[in-house]
C-alpha cells in the first residue's frame, strides 16, 4: 500500500492494515520527509515493509515497491547509516533479547546473515545450502522470533547484540567505547 504519510508522528496503523488484510495480501511503504528515527522503528513496529525519504529517486523508489511487493524490507540508505550508527553506539542488551534462546545455530548464523544485507541467495552460498533452504532458514527465525518481516529480523540481530555494526576505518568510536 502507498501512502502519503500526512503529519509527523503518523504512522499507518496495524488496524489500518487489518481493514484490508482479509482481501490482500499488504505491503507497507512509508515515503515521507520525515527520517526520524523513532518515527522509522514505530513505522518498523507497526509492519512497514520500507522506508524511504522522499528525495528517493523514481528508480529506486520502483525498486522498493518490488522488493515490498516480493516480501522483503527495505530502508533508504541515509537511514540505515544513521540507525547502524545509532546501534554502534549502544552496547549489546542481551537481557531484552527474549527468543535469542529459541534460535538454533544455523538461525542465528541465518539472522546474522540476513542483517548484514545478504540476499536469500547470497545467503545460500554462504552457508552452502540451497536458497529454498536459506528461505526457510529465515522463515523459521522469523516465525521463533515473532518478526513480521525481514527488517524486523534485521533490528533483533543488532538490538539482541547478535550483529553488531561494522565501523569504517578512522571512524572515531562513540564516546565511552574508547
Amino acid at each position: 500500500m502507498l501512502r502519503e504519510r500526512p503529519r509527523p508522528g503518523h504512522v499507518l496503523a496495524p488496524g489500518e492494515q487489518a481493514a484490508v488484510a482479509g482481501v490482500l495480501r499488504l505491503a507497507t511503504l512509508i515515503l515521507t520527509n520525515y527520517g526520524l528515527d523513532e518515527y522509522v522503528f514505530d513505522a518498523l513496529r507497526a509492519g512497514a515493509a520500507g522506508f524511504l525519504l522522499k528525495d528517493t529517486e523514481p528508480a529506486e523508489l520502483l525498486r522498493a515497491i518490488e522488493v515490498a511487493a516480493g516480501g522483503e524490507a527495505l530502508l533508504s540508505p541515509s537511514i540505515t547509516r544513521r540507525l547502524i550508527g545509532e546501534f554502534v553506539s549502544r552496547p549489546p542488551d542481551r537481557a531484552t533479547a527474549p527468543g535469542l534462546e529459541t534460535l538454533t545455530r544455523r538461525g542465528r548464523e541465518v539472522t546474522a546473515l540476513a542483517a548484514r544485507g545478504l540476499s536469500n541467495e547470497e545467503i545460500a552460498v554462504h552457508m552452502v545450502v540451497s536458497p529454498f533452504t536459506a528461505k526457510t532458514h529465515i522463515s523459521r527465525a522469523m516465525t521463533k522470533l515473532g518478526a513480521r518481516d525481514r527488517a524486523q529480523l534485521v533490528v533483533f540481530a543488532y538490538e539482541s547484540g547478535l550483529v553488531e555494526a561494522r565501523r569504517t576505518p578512522g571512524t572515531p568510536r562513540p564516546a565511552g567505547q574508547e
